[in-house]
């Protein structure tokens, strides 16, 4: 059964394609994509839609219709959220458009489940904790966490080793931004163990501060993964040679550790977000875990 395009996404490609084209190139691009039929009457905007809806309910794969009418805007260096233009070049309007229309295609994507992938291809699946860090991620202005996140999701079946350190840099990406937006210290030697403690502190994320054994055993656990990924780097990641241990790192062991890194950084990104939502009453993860009991 074919997965038809979400309605959704068809009003955001509608809309860009319609503010970007031509009538001419309109037709083009689609005709290029296969949608289905002949090119409907009206304006570029009502073309657009009815050319969508049309391909959504008639064609046999509509999501590869939809990676190719989408390619050009999504592969254009221009469209990644840290691309700045010279100074000396006015960011045009359209520019701005196109950029704010591919990170709402992202987030409408990662919602139902799908991901695009360069070169016009639209996958299904994926891992849950991964969409919901794409999502939290594209709620903050982070460039370097959504590059590692990017290399992570790349890598892990291809070349593990490389999809390790996008993991761990995950990791310390997050950290680092938390401590630099929340004006704290900067520990001395900034690896993965030293700017987590500084992150799990602020946050209340200690042990001792979650009142329910069962949660305070999870949270315990994230320390390990923290530890475990941050080694696992350093003795077979790509950022690193192997030594007389060679590590026979097979993709379903990077998948892990890419699995691991996200589960933790998505729980420190809602905590974040659950504190900035509840200033100033929000203390800590012993608010977090107790407050049903009141």
């Amino acid at each position: 059964m074919a997965i038809p395009i979400p309605q959704a996404l068809i009003a955001i490609v509608a809309g860009l394609t319609s503010d970007l084209e031509t009538h001419a190139s309109l037709d083009g691009l689609f005709m290029y994509a296969d949608a289905f039929g002949d090119p409907p009457l009206g304006s570029k905007h009502v073309k657009a839609l009815e050319w969508l809806r049309q391909t959504n309910k008639q064609h046999t794969e509509p999501l590869a219709v939809l990676g190719k009418i989408i390619e050009g805007y999504m592969d254009d260096p221009s469209s990644a959220p840290d691309f700045k233009p010279q100074p000396w070049i006015a960011e045009s309007p359209d520019l701005q458009k196109k950029q704010t229309a591919c990170r709402q295609i992202e987030a409408l994507l990662a919602k139902n489940g799908l991901k695009y992938r360069q070169g016009g291809r639209i996958e299904g699946g994926g891992m849950a904790p991964s969409r919901n860090l794409a999502e939290l991620i594209r709620g903050r202005d982070m460039p370097a966490i959504h590059r590692e996140f990017e290399r992570a999701m790349e890598t892990v079946e291809a070349k593990p080793r490389e999809a390790v350190s996008a993991a761990s840099n995950i990791l310390e990406s997050v950290f680092k931004t938390y401590i630099q937006d929340n004006a704290l210290e900067m520990p001395q030697k900034q690896d993965l163990q030293p700017v987590f403690k500084v992150v799990r502190s602020d946050l209340g994320l200690e042990p001792g501060n979650v009142e329910d054994t069962d949660l305070r055993n999870i949270i315990s656990g994230l320390f390990q993964i923290v530890d475990g990924i941050g080694a696992l780097r350093t003795h077979a990641g790509s950022a690193h040679s192997e030594g007389r241990k060679g590590y026979r790192l097979e993709s379903r062991h990077a998948r892990l550790a890419v699995n691991a890194a996200h589960t933790v950084a998505t729980f420190v990104l809602e905590t974040w977000d659950k504190r900035e939502a509840a200033k100033p009453e929000f203390k800590g993860m012993h608010l977090v875990f107790t407050e049903k009991r009141q």
